[in-house]
């Protein structure tokens, strides 16, 4: 259930009242360090990141999820599952019949995409170019209510880990598609020949459908 005004400290709810919108949530989790877990592996709520000013993919998720959730979007989060188990979680909404998301990654094309897919299916699909690194490649996805999956867990507020999320999401159902084989092998290709002559930088204007994403972080700017 949404948690109330009251749950929330007073430093929280001025930025849920800021973050009104999913660009400027976007432009928030952007600005915040990617959460490396130099010291173990950490599933922070949204309480824990705002407190540590850093966030993963999974956190930034969360994250968006509940400030959101403020402003009526219902907290969907979906799961993209990759061959080599290092998944992506992001949030997902609609707006006008049409789907996108808020995604922070230390990879440029897994960030948030505009509101212009029709269904969670064909925006999980606008990820397939971007997740093609050394060892990557997507081969599904899930799409879960947080609210719904798991009423009775503070994932919101809590302040130790919420690995109950996580493990949730692993087991969660995933919807297969298939890639294309000879796509994905000149987009290997490339990743691998890219990195090797620019000082292991990530490249990403080959990929398709750029004019969907939403902003980057700095890191990745030309």
């Amino acid at each position: 259930m949404k948690p109330p005004r009251e749950a929330f400290t007073d430093r929280e709810w001025r930025l849920i009242q800021r973050l009104n919108t999913p660009p400027k949530v976007q432009r928030w989790l952007n600005a915040l360090p990617y959460n490396t877990e130099k010291r173990g592996g950490t599933q922070r709520s949204f309480r824990g990141v705002l407190r540590h000013m850093q966030a993963h993919c999974m956190e930034a998720a969360l994250s968006a999820a509940v400030v959101l959730e403020q402003h009526r979007y219902p907290p969907i989060v979906m799961s993209l599952e990759s061959k080599d188990w290092l998944d992506h979680v992001i949030f997902i909404y609609q707006r006008g019949g049409r789907w996108g998301s808020v995604a922070r990654s230390r990879d440029p094309g897994l960030h948030g995409r505009k509101p212009v897919f029709r269904s969670p299916r064909t925006l999980a699909m606008s990820y397939i170019d971007g997740y093609v690194d050394y060892t990557g490649r997507l081969q599904g996805y899930g799409v879960c209510n947080l609210d719904e999956a798991l009423p009775s867990y503070d994932w919101r507020l809590r302040t130790t880990n919420v690995w109950k999320v996580e493990n949730l999401l692993i087991d969660w159902p995933h919807k297969r598609f298939r890639t294309s084989n000879s796509r994905y092998r000149q987009l290997l290709a490339y990743y691998k020949e890219y990195r090797a002559m620019h000082n292991d930088k990530k490249p990403w204007r080959h990929l398709r459908g750029l004019e969907n994403w939403t902003s980057l972080p700095r890191e990745f700017a030309p």
